[in-house]
């Protein structure tokens, strides 16, 4: 194990930008989203969340994917795809790199989605716990630990000094090749990571009920008549969607230029009424339809067809940003059953 002061933290930074991209939380504007490490940036590990998640980096919101050069009856095509570089990515949580093991099983599939996989070997990831778990946050729901992250290389802030373990051959590389820091002998990474699991056992929304969500209730559940009334506020806005980590919806469009057509694909929603709109109609026409699409494919459909594992993280960006208060969490309370009281 490997340690350095917080105080020193921007000599980290700047030691691991030498070496690759780096990437990392940083504030801008009182927002705090992932940006390239600059000298000077106003970097913020202390903002459990990001308002973009990590997934950006391998599942961008635009990304190009052909152009389509015209001249006369004469076509060219030619693969508008940018060459993944060996990047860092430091400071993702527990949840977003939850939400990194999901969307893998959605990516890299058969037919495996050569973007995305190029973009997932490029990085390395050092995740962060998360010492004062927020009241939104409620990753232990789908067992998520907060103090032990896994990742590439797996970090924690105790007594002032943060304190670095490799997790895999790629992180033990990055981890000899970085000089500020220093062996880290004796710890008390135990008992600080045995404090926030126990913070993470207060909060609030800690030990929401799954039981009732399984396939073989799939049909009881899409019959339930609380769909109307919880779905009766939204707005069809999205915004639950693009912060949410493990969102994974996306449509290909084509973009007219001087020179020809290029092609993108960008993040697309369940919740429009326009997604999945075809020649004779849409096949979800209700807000009602929308809304209990998106949440029987988080917490049925999704483990129905994965072992288990559900498409939520519990990360509550959905919580703090939604207009309208509404999120998985009052879904689950109102059609799990009594335990969810």
């Amino acid at each position: 194990m490997k340690k350095i002061s917080c105080e020193n933290l921007s000599k980290l930074y700047s030691e691991i930008a030498s070496l690759q991209e780096l990437y990392l939380p940083v504030k801008e504007s009182g927002v705090t989203n992932y940006k390239k490490y600059e000298n000077g940036a106003e970097v913020d590990i202390k903002t459990l969340k990001t308002v973009k998640s990590a997934k950006d980096f391998f599942f961008p919101q635009t990304e190009d994917m052909m152009e389509f050069k015209v001249n006369g009856k004469n076509i060219e095509i030619n693969d508008a795809r940018k060459v993944a570089n060996p990047f860092v990515i430091f400071g993702v949580r527990a949840c977003d790199l939850k939400s990194f093991d999901i969307l893998d099983k959605v990516f890299l599939q058969e037919p495996v989605d050569t973007m995305y996989k190029a973009k997932r070997e490029a990085s390395t990831i050092i995740t962060l716990a998360c010492n004062n778990p927020e009241q939104t946050c409620f990753c232990k729901t789908f067992g998520i630990d907060a103090s032990n992250p896994a990742g590439d290389i797996s970090a924690i802030i105790v007594n002032g000094e943060m304190l670095f373990e490799a997790k895999t051959e790629k992180g033990a590389e990055l981890l000899n090749k970085l000089t500020c820091l220093e062996d880290a002998g004796d710890t008390d990474a135990d008992a600080e990571r045995a404090e926030i699991v126990k913070k993470s056992e207060n909060l609030p929304f800690a030990n929401l009920n799954l039981d009732e969500f399984k396939g073989e209730n799939l049909m009881k559940l899409f019959d339930r008549p609380e769909w109307a009334e919880l779905s009766k506020a939204c707005l069809g806005c999205g915004t639950c969607t693009f912060v949410c980590p493990t969102c994974q919806c996306f449509d290909i469009r084509d973009f007219i230029t001087n020179e020809g057509v290029r092609r993108f694909r960008c993040w697309d929603s369940c919740m429009y009424s326009e997604f999945t709109k075809m020649a004779a109609e849409n096949p979800r026409k209700t807000q009602l339809q929308r809304y209990r699409q998106r949440f029987m494919h988080k917490l049925v459909y999704f483990p129905q067809n994965n072992d288990g594992v559900y498409g939520c993280v519990g990360c509550g960006r959905c919580v703090q940003k939604c207009p309208q208060n509404l999120n998985i969490i009052k879904v689950i309370k109102k059609l799990g059953g009594k335990n969810n009281d």
